[in-house]
């Protein structure tokens, strides 16, 4: 048994203390790439690049159609009204499609929100591509006021036969006081 000290409470303390830097370390330097892999695999949890795409000239292509659902969940604790204005569009990949999404503020005090998407299946996030969205910024509304929140993409004509469907989901989160800080901190 490996002794640090003479003193058996020190050492308990000191192995205890070894173990929690340990458990930390696994957490963060292992478990989060082992969770993007995974989620990656299992066709899960597919993140969007939070810049916008620059469009290149390319043919529609009229011989298929593909559909894109829209969902809109609310962090808890995020009381404002969001989601899509249409549930699901059928669209030609290649084309420049727009919709919009509805916000609003529900509470009698001015907040500020931030929309981050995820996309399913996971391996349709390379050939989904977003040219103006509101997830790009923070979405500021005030006490009872109401934004529609546009959102323009392209499917890229190169997304797999296979894939027929295409999941956008939005999850909204309330970060008004992170929001207060940025502004401070300047």
């Amino acid at each position: 048994m490996i002794q640090f000290s003479n003193n058996p409470i020190i050492d308990t303390v000191t192995k205890l203390v070894a173990v929690t830097v340990v458990m930390f370390a696994f957490v963060f330097v292992v478990m989060v790439p082992l969770y993007n892999v995974l989620c990656q695999a299992l066709g899960i949890n597919g993140k969007t690049s939070g810049e916008a795409y620059t469009s290149v000239q390319a043919s529609v292509d009229e011989s298929r159609l593909v559909t894109v659902q829209f969902v809109a969940t609310n962090n808890a604790g995020m009381p404002w009204e969001f989601g899509p204005t249409v549930a699901v569009m059928k669209v030609h990949p290649g084309a420049v499609n727009d919709t919009l999404f509805h916000a609003r503020n529900t509470l009698a005090k001015d907040m500020v929100a931030q929309a981050i998407p995820s996309i399913s299946p996971s391996r349709a996030v390379e050939y989904f591509h977003k040219t103006e969205c509101f997830c790009f910024n923070q979405q500021p509304l005030a006490a009872g006021a109401a934004a529609e929140l546009p959102l323009q993409y392209i499917v890229d004509r190169d997304l797999p036969a296979d894939i027929h469907t295409i999941t956008l989901s939005y999850t909204i989160f309330d970060v008004t006081d992170m929001a207060k800080g940025a502004v401070a901190n300047r």
